[in-house]
């Protein structure tokens, strides 16, 4: 049998992962065309159709997403040895990509980046803002601040500290609607929520706030999105204590609510411990959320 090559089943592997040869080309550091010969060479290596195209569209047939299966010990594996070369890189320099929320991006770490910058300035910080976990198997961040503890095998978490969300509104909004009596109101409160109403409609529920997935008369994506249509009193949102309280003309709706318990957790994989630079942002990340 003949030996694959490597790059051709990288290319296979990626454009399955990513859903498409342009996803898989960026991640890659390829061109399209390129990416999509290396993809076709391995098809001919082994005499196999991997991929059905449908128009644009590349969906795998059985055979593929069998070879998927296998194909992805072989990137986990290469993905493995690139964190451990990264991580014993000695040196207090370079690049540390840090993952949040974009509500934590935009309020929160401007303050943290000071002081990294500060103390570390041959350091390039990359921040990730974005409301889906990052994977740090695939280095698409270094650490990451989340909210639930981590789960797959390789990470290792450390709690800082537990947080608390509570439903806002702005003065103006309450001028014109005023203060809820208590939870039952606020399916009539003109709630904006955070891209998927039912999942966290469920959640609210489960803690004892009556609402449904149609009580959420706004949805986006961006909590910094909905957190500024609360500050100009178009509607009513959860948002962490310590964000909130840097928000001039915000008010608390139901301070008397048991509210809403919001975990904080730094997370990077195991390989990169050894990495000074990761340490030392990792270090300030952890004082700093701490001190919030």
């Amino acid at each position: 049998m003949k030996m694959m090559d490597w790059n051709h089943v990288r290319a296979f592997h990626t454009t399955a992962a990513t859903g498409s040869l342009s996803a898989a080309a960026r991640r890659l550091g390829l061109t399209q065309p390129t990416l999509s010969r290396q993809v076709l060479a391995l098809e001919a290596d082994l005499g196999l159709a991997l991929f059905e195209r449908r128009g644009r569209k590349l969906v795998l047939t059985q055979i593929g997403m069998d070879l998927l299966d296998h194909t992805r010990i072989m990137g986990d594996a290469a993905d493995n040895v690139a964190l451990a070369a990264s991580g014993r890189i000695q040196e207090i320099g370079g690049r540390v990509s840090i993952s949040v929320t974009d509500t934590y991006a935009a309020y929160i770490l401007p303050g943290i980046i000071e002081r990294i910058r500060s103390e570390a300035p041959q350091i390039t910080v990359v921040i990730v803002a974005s409301n889906e976990l990052s994977d740090l198997h695939r280095r698409e961040a270094d650490i990451a601040v989340r909210h639930v503890r981590p789960d797959r095998p390789g990470l290792v978490g450390q709690h800082i500290r537990d947080t608390e969300a509570h439903f806002y509104a702005s003065e103006d909004w309450v001028a014109r609607n005023g203060l809820p009596s208590g939870p039952a109101d606020l399916a009539e409160a003109g709630l904006m929520g955070f891209d998927d109403g039912k999942r966290f409609s469920d959640f609210l529920r489960e803690i004892g706030i009556p609402v449904d997935a149609a009580d959420f008369r706004i949805l986006s994506d961006s909590s910094v999105a909905i957190w500024e249509m609360v500050k100009r009193g178009i509607g009513v949102a959860t948002m962490l204590r310590e964000i909130a309280e840097r928000t001039p003309g915000v008010v608390n709706l139901l301070p008397d609510m048991t509210p809403i318990p919001v975990p904080i957790w730094l997370v990077t994989h195991q390989e990169l411990q050894s990495s000074p630079r990761i340490r030392m942002v990792q270090t300030i990340l952890a004082e700093e959320l701490a001190r919030l």
